[in-house]
Parts: structure tokens; C-alpha cells; sequence
């Protein structure tokens, strides 16, 4: 079985964001959603609510956002 970059996803208070997939990028998330399932064994209901998870995913993993974030924290004494 394929080992994937997400794991189970958790219930979080959603912020509602509207955006257009094309076509094939939706037809590969309902694939992903569907191996995630069977790895996971937890049914994914919803395809779409992987994009979060894949974008906090893809943020984390990002060396250069996260060394321009903490320089930006620095610079501005705050968390955001």
C-alpha cells in the first residue's frame, strides 16, 4: 500500500474559502481521498476537505516560507 503525505484528518472550526478546481485536479483529490480511505480506514466524505490539510502540508514542508515567516515574526514582534 501506498504511504502518503496526509494522514487523518482531524475536525477543525473551518474558515469557508471559495475556489474553482479544474477538471483533472479535482478528479485526482477524489483519488487521493478515495487511497487515503483505505490506508487510513476512515471514509473520506469529502474529497475537498483535503485541501486543507494538503496546503498546511505543503506550507510546513516549505524550508523558504517557513525561514521568511519566522524572519517576518522577528521583525514585527508578532505571530503572524
Amino acid at each position: 500500500m501506498a504511504k502518503l503525505k496526509l494522514g487523518a484528518i482531524e475536525d477543525d472550526k473551518p474558515i469557508k474559502v471559495a475556489h474553482e478546481l479544474p477538471a483533472i485536479v479535482h478528479r485526482d483529490l477524489a483519488a487521493y481521498a478515495e487511497i487515503l480511505a483505505q490506508e487510513t480506514g476512515q471514509p473520506v466524505q469529502d474529497p475537498a476537505k483535503l485541501i486543507a490539510p494538503m496546503l498546511a502540508r505543503f506550507m510546513a514542508a516549505d524550508r523558504s516560507f517557513r525561514k521568511a515567516r519566522r524572519a517576518r515574526q522577528r521583525a514585527t514582534g508578532g505571530e503572524g
